[in-house]
């Protein structure tokens, strides 16, 4: 109970601390012309300016910005909203500064495990897949099962078999490893040792989650949703979080918006965050930004949930909200107009 009173004595310093705010971007649809726009994240958490050399700062704006593009160039374009969070989710998962593909974090037994999810807000169909190790890029392979599966989640080695039936490049489970995350994994097991208990099970005073998240609307008025991720870092025994789980880390309703998570996934499972936002909206008539602020800084602080989520609704408003110090967060709006927020400004 203590730690419960803790949890949100802070998260509601948070949301005061936030109440005055103006919501981050609202970009109206102009008359006689579609909206379109899409809003990513690379994870929320203990994200501090002073912990940020300039250097590293640069790395990570740019690899946002040259993610956006991509997915803007596709809505601009007339692409699908399928598409661009396909696309854009590639650039990240490449990059190894994100926890997804790459820069997946190591699991307890120095392993990586991948999960993602994708889903179609016009079709309200969706694609999963859990504890992949050999997929260079897990959301194609949730693509996949959206749209080559009768299933909505695979896992483990049936999800591998799946994609190398669909001609999805395959590559050596060393290819996820970097030196940065195996650190983290020794300073975790060594944490892990001197308390006697997993470090898995609560993220550290420093902890960041890395998950990358998209959302997007199409010229066509298509949403869609999408969320990659290497987990938490020493996990254990086959967890899986909530990237993969429709409803908690993914969803998109073209009657609503598109919603990807990022926290801690054991607390946006029970609260099924994304869900939630498209829920109050459609039930409650709530805006894009009061049903996430209700979700994001209330709901999950009362519960104790840390973490933020990408937003974008049918009309082409985004919200961006987070309850942690920090989430790497951007926009690009139907003109062209980029945003790249890191810190809480």
């Amino acid at each position: 109970m203590k730690k419960m009173s803790m949890f949100v004595g802070i998260g509601l310093a948070l949301l005061m601390s936030v109440a005055c705010e103006e919501p981050e971007a609202k970009p109206e649809a102009a008359t006689g012309a579609p909206a379109f726009g899409i809003v990513l994240h690379g994870g929320a958490g203990t994200i501090l300016k002073e912990n940020m050399t300039a250097e590293t700062e640069t790395a990570y704006r740019e690899k946002l910005s040259e993610a956006l593009q991509v997915g803007y160039d596709i809505l601009k374009n007339g692409g699908s909203s399928l598409d661009a969070v396909e696309q854009t989710i590639h650039i990240l998962e490449d990059s190894p500064l994100f926890n997804s593909g790459k820069g997946a974090v190591y699991t307890h037994d120095g392993t990586h495990e991948l999960d993602a999810s994708i889903m179609d807000g016009r079709t309200r169909n969706a694609g999963a897949v859990a504890g992949v190790q050999r997929v260079k890029h897990p959301i194609s392979l949730a693509r996949q099962v959206l749209e080559h599966s009768p299933h909505v989640m695979l896992s483990g080695a049936g999800a591998e078999a799946f994609a190398a039936q669909q001609g999805l490049e395959m590559v050596d489970p060393a290819y996820f490893d970097t030196e940065r995350r195996y650190q983290q994994l020794q300073k975790a097991l060594e944490k892990e040792a001197a308390e006697g208990t997993s470090s898995a099970l609560r993220p550290a005073a420093d902890h960041k989650f890395g998950t990358v998240g998209v959302a997007a609307l199409d010229q066509q008025g298509n949403l869609a949703a999408g969320t990659s991720t290497g987990g938490m870092t020493n996990k254990r025994f086959g967890r899986i979080g909530d990237s993969p789980v429709i409803g908690a880390g993914t969803y998109a309703d073209n009657r609503t918006c598109a919603v990807s998570s990022t926290g801690h996934g054991e607390y946006f499972i029970r609260s099924v965050v994304a869900y939630d936002i498209s829920a109050l909206m459609a039930y409650k008539g709530m805006t894009l930004q009061q049903a996430a602020d209700e979700v994001v800084m209330k709901k999950l602080v009362e519960f104790g949930g840390e973490g933020g989520i990408i937003a974008i609704d049918k009309n082409g408003n985004i919200a961006m909200p987070f309850n942690t110090p920090g989430m790497y967060r951007g926009y690009m709006d139907k003109d062209g107009r980029a945003v790249v927020k890191i810190y809480r400004e």
